[in-house]
């Protein structure tokens, strides 16, 4: 299926066009469907999870673009080359551009806002912080409820990784992909972790 191209996004804050082209990648977790334009990325789309991949988190399949790959805008290569990294390669990820982000949340002057960018700034590959923790991390230590609200209007999921943020009690929590690939993704992160180390 070739990608489609939208020619309006109304976004709240006036009326603000681009073109958003669509893309489908391959991933170990399913298919990710991801959306952006030529200024940055909208959203990525997670499968549900009701079972865990096959080869469970040391698989390293392939990363491939599955739908849409003629019509790329920048952004989504960049992120396309991310995700890739990010499963098969993550010693890589911290030498690739980021790509960047044009969803009206992370436009927009909010502590939800604040919460994402002190997410993706301070909890590097391989950590876990608690709800608790990261609304301190962020400048409001009472705001732990607030900060999972953040987590679930999350646009931009394993890039921004709100799959590291868990519960106090160690419990992973919930998570927009379902419990199993927050797991999963937890899993994958601490194991080649580990193997980097070494």
């Amino acid at each position: 299926m070739a990608s489609r191209l939208v020619p309006k996004v109304t976004f709240k804050e006036g009326e603000f066009q681009c073109g958003e082209k669509h893309v489908v990648l391959l991933s170990p977790v399913g298919k990710l469907e991801i959306s952006g334009c030529e200024t940055g990325l909208h959203e990525i789309k997670l499968p549900k999870m009701s079972v865990l991949p096959s080869g469970r988190a040391e698989s390293s399949a392939a990363c491939e673009v599955y739908e849409g790959a003629e019509e790329m805008t920048e952004p989504l290569k960049q992120c396309a080359a991310w995700l890739r990294a990010y499963f098969c390669e993550p010693s890589r990820v911290g030498s690739l551009p980021m790509p960047a982000f044009h969803h009206p949340l992370l436009q927009q002057d909010s502590f939800t806002r604040q919460v994402l960018w002190t997410l993706l700034r301070d909890v590097k590959f391989g950590e876990a912080v608690s709800y608790k923790q990261l609304a301190d991390l962020a400048g409001n230590s009472r705001a732990a409820r607030a900060v999972g609200g953040a987590m679930r209007s999350n646009p931009i999921p394993i890039i921004i990784p709100c799959h590291r943020v868990i519960r106090s009690s160690g419990q992973t929590g919930n998570y927009g992909g379902g419990n199993l690939m927050k797991e999963w993704l937890l899993s994958h992160e601490k194991l080649q972790k580990e193997k980097l180390a070494y």
